[in-house]
């Protein structure tokens, strides 16, 4: 297994670009097939390209502030004095892995939001404690866990089939899956479980002899300004901190006593609001936000060009083409299957699982109504498939590589393996349960 990852490592360190560059070659495939395999012509993809260019422009939003947010509330002095408690616990780089892979996969299962940015987050903490460690395996095992967010708690597959869903609607009239035919099937309770036992031991497993030094994350100078300015004395004043938490707390907690769920709106409420609470005054809180808009650089300009992926796909149709090509070839036992890895297939192109239900779910949907499998289990398949190649597909890499200052070479070797053992575990649960 070290022979494996060594070599993974070292392909990706020759062969996979940047991110971003990586983005732009994946345009540029997806426009080839779609010349080749759909009937549009090259200014036609273009301008379906276009189209939705801009479309993730909230979500990017989102996600921003789900990384400064979190950056800031780990530079807060509280959170820093709970990381070091917990990262005291583990006394060697075996239990500090294994208790890395268990609380990103459960917190990644609970809320995918929170578990990815605090994961990443304990990932760091726990390496700098341990000195010399193997860190992108840390890096690599806290992202892993993200694996497990679309068949848990914030699934927005299961939790849009749980309700008045559109396109569900469509095929299933009247139909609405409940939450005990989804995420808590007992098919889908031993995914997570099965999961959870196996990332651990692969962690474990690819650990090789290429440690470094972790650095601390740079803590910001939050000392008071001694000055008797009435500027000052309104930028040092705790009161307003105070005040907004509080205004925070009445709003999220109205949502929730409403029976709202806790999505990834909610999540940037409580992190950032949090952050506002423990650094205290406006002058900490601006210190530390400064500080945190450097990690979020990278992340910013690839959400436009992966909409603008999703949108060649969806309009060209060659989406539609390649769901169907698995259709054609399954049978009611197979097509979970078949909808589990075609899942993983278009998510490479289209790293959105609202976007993948969208695209996909008409399709196996039609399907499972013709060939007589279970619509939930089917819609349970896409939602798998999407999580599963999250792992090798940079989209949702970004925040956790920007809080460790990683390029996505650096923990793709080891992504590569946790995909693979991962992927055939998934594939048995569909075909067999």
């Amino acid at each position: 297994m070290k022979r494996v990852v060594i070599l993974f490592t070292k392909l990706c360190e020759n062969y996979l670009p940047d991110a971003f560059v990586f983005s732009l070659l994946l345009t540029l495939f997806v426009f080839v097939l779609s010349a080749f395999f759909t009937p549009h012509s090259p200014t036609q993809l273009v301008e379906f390209w276009g189209k939705d260019f801009w479309s993730l422009n909230a979500f990017a939003m989102q996600m921003v502030f789900v990384l400064i947010s979190g950056h800031m509330l780990a530079t807060t002095p509280l959170v820093q004095l709970l990381l070091n408690k917990l990262t005291q616990i583990p006394k060697s780089e075996t239990s500090a892995l294994i208790m890395l892979s268990v609380f990103s996969t459960v917190s990644c299962f609970i809320n995918w939001g929170f578990g990815l940015i605090v994961s990443g987050i304990l990932a760091i903490e726990l390496a700098r404690k341990l000195g010399k460690v193997n860190f992108g395996l840390f890096v690599a095992t806290a992202y892993a866990g993200f694996l497990v967010w679309h068949g848990g708690l914030s699934g927005s597959i299961p939790l849009k089939i749980a309700g008045r869903d559109e396109i569900l609607t469509k095929v299933f009239p009247e139909l609405s899956i409940p939450l005990s035919e989804t995420i808590f099937s007992t098919w889908n309770l031993l995914i997570f479980c099965l999961l959870l036992l196996l990332m651990p031991l692969m962690a474990l497993w690819m650990r090789t002899e290429e440690k470094v030094q972790v650095p601390l994350i740079k803590q910001n100078d939050l000392s008071l300004t001694k000055t008797n300015s009435f500027r000052d004395h309104l930028e040092n004043f705790k009161g307003f901190n105070i005040i907004f938490f509080m205004f925070f707390v009445v709003v999220v907690g109205t949502g929730l006593s409403r029976g709202e769920s806790l999505d990834i709106n909610k999540i940037n409420w409580i992190f950032l609001f949090l952050s506002v609470l423990l650094h205290q005054t406006p002058r900490r809180f601006l210190k530390a936000l400064q500080e945190s808009f450097g990690y979020a650089s990278g992340v910013v300009i690839q959400f436009p060009f992966y909409a603008g992926i999703m949108g060649l796909m969806q309009y060209s149709g060659l989406a539609d083409l390649i769901s169907e090509m698995f259709v054609n070839i399954s049978t009611a036992r197979t097509l979970p299957l078949w909808t589990f890895l075609s899942g993983g297939l278009v998510n490479f192109f289209i790293p959105s699982g609202g976007g993948q239900w969208v695209v996909q779910g008409p399709i196996m949907l039609k399907a499972a109504a013709s060939l007589g499998a279970s619509p939930a289990k089917i819609s349970m398949a896409l939602a798998w498939g999407d999580a599963w190649t999250n792992l090798v597909q940079p989209f949702w890499a970004l925040p956790i590589l920007g809080l460790a200052k990683l390029q996505l070479k650096d923990i793709m070797g080891y992504c590569l393996v946790f995909t693979i053992f991962s992927g055939l575990l998934i594939s048995l649960v569909f075909l067999f349960f």
